[in-house]
């Protein structure tokens, strides 16, 4: 196998020079044997970066991956197609079906795919709905609370998280309108799929949330790069959960509106705003463990003011884009 020795690796939440990385083992460039094969490139590895909210029946995944990204999840849709998809895509992970309440959301909505709803009739048949994604081969699940129209009854709701726990399942909500973030969070959900957007929520709610589950951010879906109150409630929100201590993931909802089909630099500075450092912001988009690595060609840019721009310009350093014309020995 061949060393990759960039002029900078990020790693570990460090920016270093003088790193050879291997199959997710990084060293000193001196320290690798005289006789190992290796390949130098300009600028910045790191591990590969990342979109923990996108919907791959509304955009193109070849698309994504050209754009720099290296592997996302996609939160909703027919699971038919989801299969498929990953099997060709191995870098996608999914969420199976929307799991809602009959009739609820977004069942009701144009542009979910038919299929991509799983209606969930009760308690009992909530351990049925889990197993379905499960068996599909979802490694996450994804149920919608929207208070514009019919919701998971309590109990309900805590069926599926409880059933998808059994299963080592993380559960991903969709909270929408008011009382919907507290039932996720009474339920004992995982992840919220967006930043909460429709209301300032209330401090001992955000203590709460902050304590046991991740924000998924997708900010720039309030506007698109122009400010809208929803954007202003959604900033407002997330700068006090951070406060509070928790976690945030780097998440577009790609597939929803005029966003870039790529790492998008507006949602890079709205974390910035919510008071994320760069350093913060590379841990939210990538995921311990993962094999796909990223590579900057112009090398990562930490200055608060240049940081997503730079970000942005990331490829993924994987066999169908890797820059073999700029590699030397």
């Amino acid at each position: 196998m061949t060393w990759l020795v960039p002029d900078s690796l990020w790693w570990q939440g460090r920016l270093h020079t003088g790193r050879a990385l291997r199959d997710g083992t990084a060293t000193a460039a001196g320290d690798v044997p005289a006789a190992d094969p290796r390949q130098r490139l300009p600028g910045t590895v790191l591990p590969g970066l990342g979109d923990a909210h996108v919907h791959s029946a509304l955009v193109d995944l070849p698309t994504l991956r050209s754009g720099g990204l290296a592997w996302v999840w996609d939160l909703g849709g027919e699971p038919g197609s989801l299969v498929s998809l990953a099997a060709r895509h191995p870098w996608m992970r999914f969420a199976g079906p929307f799991l809602t309440a009959p009739g609820g959301y977004p069942s009701d909505r144009a542009w979910a795919p038919p299929g991509s709803c799983r209606e969930v009739r009760s308690a009992a048949d909530a351990g049925e709905a889990v197993d379905e994604a499960h068996a599909a081969g979802a490694s996450l699940i994804k149920v919608t609370a929207h208070a514009g129209g019919p919701t998971l009854p309590p109990a309900t709701l805590v069926a599926v998280v409880e059933a998808a726990h059994e299963r080592k399942l993380p559960v991903v909500v969709h909270a929408e309108g008011p009382g919907t973030v507290a039932a996720a969070v009474a339920a004992g959900a995982d992840l919220l799929a967006h930043t909460p957007w429709t209301e300032e929520l209330d401090d001992a709610l955000v203590r709460d949330c902050a304590d046991r589950m991740t924000w998924i951010s997708t900010l720039d879906i309030h506007g698109y790069g122009t400010t809208t109150p929803e954007r202003v409630t959604a900033v407002a929100n997330l700068r006090r959960f951070l406060a509070y201590g928790g976690k945030a993931r780097y998440g577009t909802d790609l597939g929803n509106g005029p966003l870039p089909p790529a790492i998008n630099p507006r949602e890079i500075r709205a974390l910035q705003e919510c008071g994320l450092a760069p350093a913060d912001i590379l841990a939210a988009m990538t995921e311990p463990g993962r094999a796909e690595l990223s590579w900057i060609p112009g090398g990562l840019d930490l200055e608060p003011s240049r940081f997503a721009d730079s970000l942005a310009t990331a490829r993924v350093l994987g066999p169908e884009v890797r820059p073999r014309n700029i590699l030397r020995s």
